[in-house]
């Protein structure tokens, strides 16, 4: 049988993810007009190429969605039982 605690009332921090091997942000632009879209990437130039090829094959096709996703983490605050100090 596992133990399990409940820590009620502690403070935590949220932000983005920077431990190591944690992914940085990715960057993703779909056409509005047709919703192709460009594939995922860690930066920014590639869909941003893409985007500009796209218009460049459908001369109509002039906007874009721009989706980032960041990855957060939570950890404990001072305060909170689970606390360390760096």
């Amino acid at each position: 049988m596992t133990a399990r605690s409940v820590i009620k009332l502690a403070d935590w921090i949220l932000g983005i993810d920077r431990t190591p091997g944690a992914s940085g942000p990715i960057f993703e632009l779909a056409c509005t007009t047709c919703d192709e879209a460009s594939d995922a990437s860690d930066g920014k130039t590639d869909p941003e190429l893409w985007a500009l090829g796209h218009t460049g094959r459908h001369t109509g096709h002039r906007s874009f969605r721009s989706t980032t996703t960041a990855f957060f983490r939570t950890v404990p605050a001072p305060g909170n039982p689970l606390y360390r100090e760096r």
